[in-house]
């Protein structure tokens, strides 16, 4: 990038980049740019340069070219071009919450801030990280693709905990939820 560059027009080009069809073999590998000051806040909010981006077409777009590197690092990655992105927490935030069925045939379904829609199963678990959030509560996420995840929101976790049921798992007392005939578990039952 030129010093010339001024911040929309850098946004502009990027979002080009990333509307274009995938990467075609022979071509050289994306140009690195480094860290362009994209984030994605604990909400799942997107800033440019600390700006919010408000055009939830632009950040489906953006968000439909995010990747995760094998170090933990997140990056927009196009045919052309791959710029590093801040991540506070998760990526993606689960806002909505449907449940579909009973038991170990219960279906369910989250949507995301970007409106994708992914249901937990064995190749997206629910995890649980008890304990570490700032008011000292659980952290629950959900796998989205290839290493990214949403963080469920709090109403959609209170949804998720009412589903709840006791069960036990190898030779656990545990509270979870099943989806897709797995059985995710919530916590340990005292």
């Amino acid at each position: 990038m030129t010093d010339k560059t001024g911040p929309a027009e850098e946004l502009r080009r990027l979002a080009a980049e990333a509307a274009r069809p995938g990467q075609r073999s022979g071509r050289p590998p994306p140009r690195d740019l480094g860290d362009i000051g994209i984030r994605i806040g604990s909400d799942g909010s997107w800033f440019y340069r600390e700006s919010p981006i408000t055009r939830a077409s632009l950040v489906q777009l953006f968000a439909s070219v995010l990747r995760r590197e094998a170090d933990g690092a997140y990056w927009m990655v196009t045919p052309a071009e791959r710029a590093r992105v801040t991540v506070d927490d998760a990526p993606f935030m689960a806002v909505e919450m449907t449940a579909e069925g009973a038991g170990n045939q219960q279906i369910l379904s989250f949507r995301t801030n970007v409106d994708e829609i992914v249901t937990a199963d064995s190749e997206h678990p629910l995890t649980i990280i008890p304990g570490t959030g700032k008011d000292g509560g659980p952290r629950p996420y959900i796998l989205v693709r290839d290493g990214l995840e949403a963080k469920l929101a709090r109403p959609v976790f209170y949804q998720l905990v009412d589903l709840g049921r006791e069960e036990e798992v190898a030779g656990v007392a545990r509270f979870g939820v099943w989806s897709c005939n797995v059985f995710f578990p919530l916590g340990e039952i005292a």
